[in-house]
């Protein structure tokens, strides 16, 4: 018993260590901008950390029904640029600015990703992939001929009236409050029976039925959530860009990366997304000093990647875990 309480004891002070060093962190991520305003040297750290808290919003939404659910989903910069253009849209005819209607970008994209997945999740395995793909170049095909929001010459927006120095911050406590409620999201429904549900139906499907599991339902529900952060960040990121374009959100390689880092950090962990998020984006800023912005560079961060996901098959979250190295500041399953 003695023995217990006292495992029980260190546990409980490891938990606590790690949320003080987690808050220590978000502490300091909301002080930074503090620094660019007083020195304004920090425009190019801001501008990557936003890139960064993007992705780690993208990921982990993705997560969700990519990595608990094994769904794996090429169709998310669909709602991407579903995000972007209906802010813009509501930017350039109503004046109203992205940074209020992100939400709303969010509950529309929600919103298109349960009719969406109420089709595409009838199917499994490669046919989902292939739905996915074929509903990207659907949305990709629509946006190119829609003359109302700019067709395939995009959609111009107007910029923010601030001066140069301020520019970046608004973006980047968006991004990071984004960032932010898609990691609990995550956390929440990691440990909640959604999740556990989720986890039961990327083992096994049919088991999961048998056992009296309502796999379709939480499957819709889990794309639905996940579709929401992509479209809160399309929102933010389309009036970043202050261009609207189709084939800057509907790519196939856009939608590969959200795979990548989930793969290179840790499919259907949470904290697995933050740290691909943050090697993905990190390497291609450090490929692209050292070698500059060429092919050379995709190709040597490509590499980097492929490297990562050989050594890591299940990611560096899992590899760690299972060789008992996983530091407790990672472990958030």
């Amino acid at each position: 018993m003695a023995l217990l309480d006292q495992t029980r004891a260190t546990t409980s002070s490891q938990v606590e260590a790690r949320s003080l060093i987690l808050a220590g962190l978000t502490v300091g991520l909301l002080l930074l901008p503090i620094v660019q305003v007083i020195t304004d040297g920090y425009n190019y750290v801001l501008h990557v950390l936003t890139v960064i808290f993007m992705y780690i919003a993208l990921a982990s939404g993705w997560n969700i029904i990519g990595g608990y659910a094994g769904y794996t989903s090429l169709g998310h910069p669909v709602f991407f640029a579903l995000g972007a253009y209906f802010s813009g849209v509501l930017l350039v005819y109503r004046g109203w600015s992205p940074f209020w209607t992100a939400p709303l970008a969010g509950l529309m994209a929600t919103l298109f990703g349960l009719v969406i997945g109420l089709i595409t999740l009838r199917t499994r395995g490669p046919a989902f992939v292939i739905s996915t793909i074929a509903l990207l170049l659907l949305a990709r095909l629509v946006l190119d001929n829609w003359e109302w929001v700019g067709g395939s010459n995009g959609l111009s927006l107007p910029m923010i009236g601030w001066p140069y120095r301020f520019y970046k911050i608004p973006f980047y406590y968006g991004m990071l409050a984004t960032a932010l409620a898609a990691v609990w999201t995550s956390y929440r429904i990691r440990h909640s029976k959604l999740g556990l549900f989720l986890r039961a139906i990327a083992m096994d499907e049919v088991k999961a039925e048998v056992a009296g599991v309502h796999t379709s339902m939480c499957k819709i529900i889990a794309f639905a959530i996940s579709a929401f952060f992509a479209g809160v960040c399309g929102a933010l990121w389309g009036y970043h860009q202050t261009y609207l374009r189709p084939t800057i959100f509907l790519t196939i390689g856009a939608a590969a990366d959200l795979v990548l880092i989930n793969l290179v950090g840790g499919r259907g962990t949470v904290a697995g997304p933050v740290l691909g998020a943050a090697l993905r984006i990190g390497l291609d800023e450090l490929v692209v000093n050292q070698l500059g912005s060429t092919e050379l560079n995709i190709t040597a961060t490509g590499l980097l990647m492929i490297l990562i996901v050989l050594f890591f098959p299940g990611g560096i979250i899992g590899a760690l875990r299972e060789r008992g190295r996983l530091p407790r500041l990672l472990d958030w399953d």
